[in-house]
């Protein structure tokens, strides 16, 4: 397995592996078994004449101002041998002056998906996830990519940034690891507080309940997002919603009559802890 740290080494090794298929898998490290499936699919998707890379990369434009990125977990020890275990042929864990020129002066903004759900409550957030995602798939230049579904509306804006600049990338969806409770993993669930980590499967629970009130027939909105509301009130009262929201899983508007494809999906924070989750209905 290759370690790269910096972008010239990069660019040799995908000159040398140039014609081989590559997928890859980007990351922002601690990670966990969530990462690892996903390191797997892509290693299922290359096949054994292919090569996996994934990138270890705290990315400082995602972050604001009052978020936790001096804080966010950084165990690259760690990280290097689930990757290897899993199947990754390189990683790519450079530092953000390597990626962010000191004069940079070209950014990225999305202006339609972005703004609501996570979007709604963490302005530019995404517009640094764009930026980001962009110059990795540039340098790595990737056939394929390889996101977690748990970030529901990260996933819908890379695609919508896929189809309008034109990348030469397939994107895949894999679905969201869970613990065996039902808590969707995630590096930020290290923060929780053993009574908080107790609650927190509740937002699981929560969506369950919604997605077997759709199947019942209850279609309205704003009904589901009530149901989920006094759920997480009733059972998770160290929460403290974020938001809760049924959208057309496409473009993430309000659903209309020609919404073919529904996601719910909620935040709940926990303390410091951010917790996001998400249920399609079909």
């Amino acid at each position: 397995m290759n370690v790269i740290n910096n972008i010239r080494q990069l660019r040799s090794w995908s000159t040398i592996n140039k014609g081989t298929r590559c997928v890859f898998v980007p990351t922002m490290g601690a990670l966990h078994e969530g990462h690892a499936a996903l390191i797997r699919a892509a290693r299922e998707i290359a096949g054994p004449a292919g090569n996996v890379a994934v990138s270890i990369f705290v990315n400082p434009l995602q972050f604001g101002p009052n978020e936790d990125f001096s804080k966010y977990p950084r165990t690259l020890i760690e990280d290097l041998g689930l990757c290897r275990d899993n199947g990754a042929d390189m990683i790519f864990a450079p530092k953000a002056e390597d990626l962010y020129p000191a004069d940079r002066s070209i950014v990225m903004h999305e202006t339609s998906l972005s703004k609501m759900l996570c979007g709604a409550s963490r302005p530019g957030h995404f517009d640094g996830v764009c930026m980001v995602v962009a110059k990795l798939f540039n340098l790595v230049q990737c056939d394929d990519a390889v996101f977690g579904k748990k970030d529901f509306q990260q996933l819908a804006i890379i695609r919508r940034m896929v189809r309008d600049l034109d990348f030469n990338v397939v994107l895949h969806g894999i679905e969201t690891v869970r613990e065996s409770d039902g808590l969707a993993m995630s590096s930020r669930n290290r923060y929780l507080t053993p009574e908080e980590r107790a609650q927190a499967p509740a937002i699981r629970a929560a969506l369950l309940a919604a997605r077997d009130a759709w199947k019942a027939g209850e279609s309205n909105p704003a009904a589901l997002q009530q149901l989920i509301t006094r759920q997480l009130e009733a059972k998770a009262p160290l929460g403290r919603i974020d938001y809760v929201t049924v959208a057309d899983a496409v473009n993430l508007q309000p659903i209309s009559a020609g919404t073919e494809h529904v996601v719910i999906a909620a935040a709940v924070f926990f303390g410091a802890a951010r917790l996001i989750d998400n249920i399609e209905l079909k």
